[in-house]
């Protein structure tokens, strides 16, 4: 199955999501670890379309989510600053993820910077996800 640019773009507006989590983690610079994380999930029967992501990015996983809930996953940090970033760069989001998706960008501008690392960079972190899918 061959996906257009601009079909990803609207199936993301509809359903993806662009999530970081902050974790408690003693063994971190910061005492934090900082989890980006792109997800597309759809029910199981509908799986080719997340195979189809993960073959037009390159990168990612597809698992399973919760009971016949299946996900698409990008959450190397590697992979999202080269593709997955670039993409919705490139190409943008039509609706209100779109100010989710500005956040995240920023918030990988922060870890390439390595202020991920610093208590002031998880600040500004936990502030920008904070913001982030609250569906207003």
């Amino acid at each position: 199955m061959k996906l257009d640019a601009q079909w990803i773009i609207g199936f993301v507006d509809g359903e993806g999501c662009f999530y970081v989590g902050i974790n408690p983690h003693k063994e971190m610079t910061a005492e934090y670890q900082v989890l980006p994380e792109f997800t597309v999930v759809q029910h199981k029967r509908d799986v080719q379309i997340l195979h189809a992501l993960k073959e037009y990015f390159g990168c990612g996983v597809v698992r399973t989510n919760h009971g016949d809930r299946i996900s698409y996953r990008v959450r190397s940090i590697d992979h999202l600053n080269k593709h997955i970033v670039p993409f919705f760069v490139k190409y943008q989001l039509k609706t209100k993820k779109r100010h989710d998706f500005e956040k995240f960008k920023i918030i990988m501008e922060v870890i390439r910077a390595g202020d991920h690392l610093k208590t002031d960079g998880i600040e500004q972190i936990r502030k920008l996800a904070s913001q982030m899918n609250r569906g207003s």
